[in-house]
């Protein structure tokens, strides 16, 4: 098969089984912070699993980086604290709401960096981008239930940790895109992980950190690494290499639907009947906003 290739072949089961890992690590972060697990312990052994993970790949894969190279650490720098930001804001987002609400508010990420292109005059606002920005707004209103503050369990913080939630794994998109000529996807890997570890350190309550290492729940701690940074990464970046954006794109909205699914029936998470139409809304919205535009870039 061709590269980039539109069909679904097998490395594109990759990208899906990293997405529904990520979901199960959402599901999981909920069920560590219902006994009690502050969010930036979660958010730390996520990222210091990966390092773990990654470090293996590398060394059972060496790989050339000309570690010098300013703009490698650069552009990695900044994917790290992306990816920092996402892991972060996720748990916090998930401990104001719900593990349902937390991933689908991060799944808008895409429509809220249109509208940063459009502020800064990057991209013109077509009529089709412009109805995605309504219609996820709509979603996002339906899902949070503003509209009934006096019903919904959702706090302001919760939404807005959710969004921000979006906005730091698009950035992480962002400086992994930019970090790419200028080194292998391992190596950045590496470098952003590392970047996420030394941010985090400084949030972290250290006494809560050392007591998970002893905690009857630390195999849902590696559980959640593994799933959430480790293994999931290493499987993104091998099937993304072969699967079209397009693709892509599509079973990227695997995860919060795993999410979803884990709250719901794991974790006894209950969504009103607006809450679900608006998920559905800001999934499929942003879901056909993304192939198109993927399908666009593939064509130019």
């Amino acid at each position: 098969m061709v590269k980039g290739s539109p069909d679904f072949d097998t490395r594109s089961v990759l990208v899906v089984l990293a997405a529904i890992c990520w979901g199960l690590a959402g599901g999981l972060g909920g069920w560590l912070m219902a006994d009690g697990w502050d969010p930036y312990v979660l958010a730390f052994y996520r990222g210091a699993t990966g390092l773990v993970c990654i470090a293996l790949w590398v060394g059972l894969r060496p790989v050339t980086t000309d570690f010098t190279n300013p703009r490698l650490w650069f552009w990695s720098v900044v994917a790290g604290l992306g990816v920092a930001g996402n892991f972060t804001f996720y748990f916090l987002s998930i401990s104001k709401g719900s593990v349902a609400v937390a991933a689908t508010l991060m799944y808008c990420a895409p429509v809220f960096v249109y509208i940063l292109s459009f502020i800064l005059k990057l991209e013109r606002l077509t009529p089709l981008k412009g109805v995605a920005i309504l219609l996820v707004t709509l979603g996002i209103v339906l899902l949070t239930r503003v509209y009934n503050v006096g019903e919904t369990s959702i706090t302001t913080m919760g939404v807005v940790a959710g969004l921000l939630a979006g906005l730091s794994y698009a950035i992480f998109i962002f400086g992994f895109k930019y970090a790419t000529p200028h080194g292998s996807p391992q190596s950045i890997l590496v470098m952003a992980f590392g970047t996420l570890c030394i941010s985090l350190m400084g949030l972290v309550d250290f006494d809560q950190a050392l007591a998970a290492l002893s905690s009857s729940d630390l195999p849902l701690f590696m559980a959640l690494g593994l799933l959430g940074a480790g293994v999931s990464f290493v499987m993104y970046v091998v099937g993304l290499d072969h699967t079209a954006p397009a693709v892509a794109s599509v079973v990227a909205m695997v995860e919060p639907v795993t999410a979803s699914l884990f709250g719901v029936f794991i974790l006894d998470e209950r969504l009103a009947g607006m809450q679900v139409a608006g998920m559905v809304l800001i999934l499929v919205t942003v879901t056909v906003l993304s192939v198109a535009s993927a399908s666009g870039d593939t064509q130019s």
